[in-house]
């Protein structure tokens, strides 16, 4: 999603698919194993918050529930519409703000953030040294960036991954990620849907069909192991 809202890098899954990326975000983390490690770091109650890449705004009531202000910024106009009817719909409008906008050129002012959060938005590091740029830009001294993305080298999840898109380099993405500063803590997390419908409906747009065929005869149930990163910089 990294390169400025006219030249915005398409989201297979979640813009072409926002009802089944509404599904597949309910059912991420029931444990709340990603905000624990991120509160571990640095919680945002009474922080200034940007959500890079909100997509249609899933996590921006749960930061709006302590932050003193939640700024969401997407590059997908569609999406954008879709967050903002989120914020009205939750009576967040005086706290929440969606922009448009991208990561590469990000609508809000310099040294005005405490906390960054983009999740699946910058996963394979080289190349969002724009996007990382601009956080330079906007963060606080103190402020604390994450980064949420997958663990590709381990986990069931990370299996699948890793045999959907054998070019990924999971060495050299870590080593990207050290280079920018940032620390990475490995968290293993969950899938777990309401039905095997819905857990095939997110699995289907998170793979090609072949794939999503062969990861779906293969394994049963409605949920799966899933490890990720949460990365953290602070500035």
């Amino acid at each position: 999603m990294t390169q400025g809202n006219s030249e915005a890098i398409p989201s297979p899954n979640i813009w072409y698919h926002p009802t089944s990326y509404e599904i597949e975000n309910r059912g991420v983390d029931p444990d709340g194993s990603i905000w624990a490690a991120m509160r571990r770091v640095r919680d945002w109650n009474g922080a200034d918050v940007l959500d890079i890449g909100c997509g249609s705004g899933f996590h921006l009531p749960f930061f709006a529930r302590s932050a003193r202000s939640v700024v969401g910024v997407e590059p997908y106009e569609p999406l954008v519409g879709m967050a903002r009817r989120r914020v009205q719909d939750n009576g967040l409008s005086g706290t929440v703000d969606v922009r448009a906008g991208g990561a590469e050129s990000l609508p809000v002012q310099a040294d005005s953030i405490d906390i960054a959060h983009a999740r699946w938005a910058y996963f394979f590091g080289a190349g969002c040294e724009p996007g990382l740029a601009e956080l330079q830009r906007v963060m606080r001294p103190g402020g604390v960036a994450f980064v949420v993305d997958n663990d590709a080298s381990r986990s069931t999840f990370g299996g699948w991954f890793r045999q959907a898109l054998p070019s990924y380099d999971p060495v050299g993405v870590e080593r990207f990620w050290r280079r920018a500063g940032f620390t990475s803590e490995p968290v293993l997390m969950r899938w777990e849907f309401e039905t095997r419908a819905d857990f095939e409906a997110v699995v289907r747009i998170e793979f090609t069909p072949a794939q999503a065929d062969r990861i779906l005869a293969g394994h049963a149930g409605t949920g799966v192991d899933y490890a990720v990163f949460v990365r953290h910089r602070r500035y």
